[in-house]
């Protein structure tokens, strides 16, 4: 037995002496990991502001793209109402009171005869049936 009291220290010591190779293989597994995880944190930080910074960049060309569809829609409606082949109706309703015919309407305006005799027709029909707010039997 007194072999193995005189062991006791050195055995004391070989063990102390694994644990502390064992605690630095640990904490150097774990600076390790710890570095990784950094590494990834840090590449998904940069994707991340990537994708940001992408989809900021969308969307100002989405903005841009929905004021150029309006201008486009401006510039149709405006080309609409300034078509030359377009017959201006109200222009030639206000020949018509002012006393052109018929023949007038279709040179001055570029319509057809039957387009024509239409407008002077409601035009005058317009100027003959004048809504009154009084009733019938107290019009002057």
């Amino acid at each position: 037995m007194s072999l193995s009291i005189e062991m006791l220290p050195l055995f004391s010591s070989v063990l102390l002496g694994l644990l502390a190779i064992y605690a630095l293989i640990i904490k150097r597994s774990v600076t390790l990991s710890e570095r990784n995880l950094t590494d990834m944190v840090d590449e998904l930080a940069k994707e991340v502001q990537g994708i940001s910074h992408g989809s900021m960049g969308v969307g100002r060309k989405v903005l841009l793209l929905e004021q150029q569809v309006e201008a486009l829609e401006s510039c149709i409606e405006e080309m609409q109402k300034n078509d030359p082949n377009k017959v201006s109706y109200s222009e030639a309703s206000r020949l018509v009171e002012m006393g052109a015919g018929v023949d007038d309407l279709m040179n001055s305006c570029g319509i057809s005869r039957p387009e024509a005799e239409l407008v002077s027709a409601l035009t005058a029909n317009k100027k003959d049936e004048v809504p009154t707010l009084m009733p019938e039997k107290f019009q002057i």
